[in-house]
């Protein structure tokens, strides 16, 4: 266990505050706030206490340079809605002016400093601009489950130098995905989507090493399907990776675990809810298409499973769920998990989206806002952003 908030004496004092708002953006438009609701009760909690809060995070990858497509001005606009207080934007994450207005603030009043990722620095975990952070406060507090997969200066920089502890939503986070790793009451199952096999090799190995069933869709499936000898049109398929498939065939018949592919898919030439889509069984996929959704078939064996666990977790959606003619496989597995009994828990910021789009957010037992870093954890990976803070 964490040493907490609650360990720290923070009246009057300058509090950094780590926060995930990596929010999901069309333009200067969030999408999904959920990462930034998640974060409302460390930030009042602070301000009754009588912090002088200095909130960081980073949003979107800007390559290290200012760029005002990443800009957390939104996310100022935002929060200060959320929690009816004007929050004002830092010019930057470091530099004089910032200095200057985290040197303004009163007791109860928040700052939110610019990108952390305007400085190629911050990935960097760069010595001189860690100091330079952990310089504008006094204390530390990690709330950003989410980054804490990342050995950054923001993550593990700072907390090498001020005393520091573990705000309450990664405590939370810690508690829940441990429910996962720890003795999950069973059937335990997991749901896989996105686009890559390679990126979540370790991770789905490791699934097909605990779980009773793991359900695969997405991009990631079709690369399973074409390992196993399907055709699948122009769809995104990742070269040479039977191996890594076969590997996780191994482990699952080592371990029981039944590995649960589409039998159908939603296809059309390209990712445009104008194209004419088709439901065709997974090997029949005309050479012209692509796979872009699980089919009818697919979905209710997919909910029929999830409604019989008694665990289970959802990371990456099983289509190309933007567009409302291939989002459906997703919003069967979001209301087969809503209709469940088990304990549930959605990680990533696109399975987050889809169960906020069908408004059964409250219906899920844990709401996760670090995706990778959630898989990381499952996978038994250490995490520098939870390790270098201190035992309770």
């Amino acid at each position: 266990m964490k040493r907490d908030i609650d360990s720290l004496d923070v009246h009057d004092r300058r509090v950094f505050l780590r926060v995930d708002a990596n929010v999901p953006l069309s333009g200067s438009e969030i999408r999904d706030d959920t990462r930034l609701r998640a974060i409302i009760p460390t930030i009042t909690k602070l301000r009754s206490r009588g912090a002088r809060v200095i909130l960081a995070s980073h949003l979107g990858r800007p390559a290290g340079r200012h760029d005002p497509a990443f800009s957390l001005a939104p996310i100022a606009k935002r929060l200060s809605t959320l929690i009816d207080f004007e929050i004002p934007l830092a010019p930057d994450s470091v530099g004089r002016p910032t200095a200057n207005a985290v040197a303004d603030l009163k007791s109860g009043e928040v700052l939110l400093l610019e990108n952390l990722r305007f400085h190629i620095a911050e990935e960097q975990n760069d010595p001189e601009h860690g100091a330079e952070l952990a310089d504008l406060a006094d204390q530390y507090i990690n709330d950003a489950f989410g980054s804490a997969h990342r050995a950054h200066a923001s993550t593990v920089g700072i907390p090498q130098r001020l005393p520091s502890a573990a705000g309450p939503l990664l405590a939370k986070e810690i508690t829940a995905l441990e429910r996962l790793t720890k003795e999950p009451e069973r059937p335990f199952v997991a749901i896989v989507g996105g686009a890559k096999t390679s990126d979540k090799i370790a991770v789905l190995k490791q699934l097909a090493a605990v779980t009773d069933v793991l359900i695969l869709g997405g991009g990631l499936a079709n690369t399973f399907l074409a390992n196993n000898g399907e055709t699948l049109g122009q769809s995104l398929v990742e070269a040479n990776q039977a191996s890594t498939t076969n590997a996780v065939y191994a482990v699952a018949a080592q371990s029981g675990c039944r590995i649960l592919l589409p039998s159908d898919a939603v296809v059309a030439r390209a990712p445009d809810p104008h194209e004419t889509s088709s439901v065709v069984g997974v090997n029949n996929i005309p050479s012209t298409s692509m796979v872009l959704d699980i089919g009818p078939e697919a979905s209710e064996q997919f909910s029929t499973t999830i409604k019989s666990a008694r665990t289970v977790i959802w990371n990456g959606p099983v289509g190309v769920y933007e567009h409302p003619a291939f989002a459906n496989g997703s919003l069967r597995i979001a209301q087969a998990l809503a209709d469940s009994s088990a304990f549930t828990v959605v990680a990533g910021g696109d399975a987050l989206a889809v169960i906020n789009s069908t408004g059964d957010a409250d219906r899920i037992s844990h709401l996760c806002t670090g995706g990778g870093a959630a898989l990381e954890f499952i996978e038994g990976r250490s995490l520098p952003g939870i390790d270098i803070l201190p035992d309770a």
